[in-house]
């Protein structure tokens, strides 16, 4: 059941020195934000279409990493949702059931995430104070969003998955990397965990892992980029659409090849802002309870995907 594998440290330490020299980048290369090209979310990119301005800052080196984190995980995923003998590991369409299991789950979370956030509005401030009251404001549009899964509508299928895979669930192995703790989302239920869920939300995970590592350099380093907070959070925001398009293109092609049933295009963007926006919503809590000046992390990805 266990093996030592020789590594680096974890994909987060990892992302980080990465993040920290992106943004050096900034400076060290005066590089201009408001003339960097725009992408956007979830427009899958091959490295030859990634524009040079953003290679030049990101450097290509980050790109083809993430290339083969996306290759492992939809490795993972196939691996998942090849067994066509155990049951539990069959995989399984959506129906009605799991859709009053998910909404359930979901509008209860989301309930309790604003009364949190009522509750901590005196905690914030600047920025955090303001995305708080954004998200209240919204608060009938998101929950309209979780209400909207229409199962008749998904052509895809739902396998056992990882269900809490982020950048510290990843060992870096010089160019490669190793995936581990696969027990599940600490706050679900054990039955909650066997449930078999879109492998898209796995990917949302690590997309969130992207966002956190993101804004954890631009509060950590406050003092070393000589950029206002407003505009490193615009070119990080550039960064994520980035990172998210590389490691798409990777993934999907790989998870089509494996004959791992992951929808269309559509129905691909549809599951992934779902699922990001349940894991925001999601880490809300966390954050509102330990440590509320990140608590813009979240809020601001809630407001990068829903768009208001």
């Amino acid at each position: 059941m266990q093996e030592l594998v020789p590594n680096q440290g974890d994909a987060w330490k990892f992302m980080l020195e990465q993040m920290d020299g992106v943004f050096d980048n900034l400076s060290r290369k005066k590089i201009k934000i408001d003339k960097l090209p725009n992408v956007e979310l979830f427009k899958r990119l091959k490295i030859n279409e990634i524009p040079p301005e953003i290679i030049d800052w990101v450097g290509l080196s980050l790109f083809l990493r993430v290339q083969t984190l996306a290759l492992r995980t939809a490795e993972m995923h196939i691996a998942l949702g090849s067994d066509i003998h155990e049951t539990a590991f069959t995989p399984t369409t959506y129906n009605g059931d799991y859709t009053v299991w998910l909404k359930n789950r979901l509008l209860y979370q989301f309930q309790n995430r604003l009364n949190i956030i009522e509750n901590s509005l005196h905690k914030l401030d600047g920025m955090a104070l303001d995305l708080a009251h954004q998200f209240l404001e919204n608060k009938k549009l998101i929950r309209k969003h979780f209400v909207d899964f229409d199962w008749t509508k998904m052509k895809s299928e739902r396998i056992r998955i990882h269900g809490d895979f982020h950048l510290g669930q990843v060992l870096v192995n010089g160019d490669d990397f190793y995936l581990l703790d696969f027990e599940g989302e600490p706050e679900s239920t054990i039955r909650d965990r066997k449930v078999k869920q879109p492998p898209l939300k796995d990917v949302a995970g690590m997309f969130r892992s992207f966002h956190y590592a993101i804004y954890a350099t631009i509060f950590n380093n406050a003092d070393k980029y000589p950029f206002e907070q407003e505009e490193l959070f615009k070119a990080g925001e550039l960064l994520f659409k980035y990172l998210v398009g590389a490691f798409l293109e990777t993934y999907i092609e790989k998870a089509q090849s494996g004959n791992l049933n992951i929808g269309y295009s559509h129905e691909i963007n549809f599951l992934l802002k779902y699922c990001i926006l349940e894991k925001a919503v999601y880490e809300l809590g966390y954050e509102l309870n330990s440590r509320p000046r990140w608590a813009v992390i979240p809020l601001r990805g809630i407001q990068t995907i829903m768009g208001y």
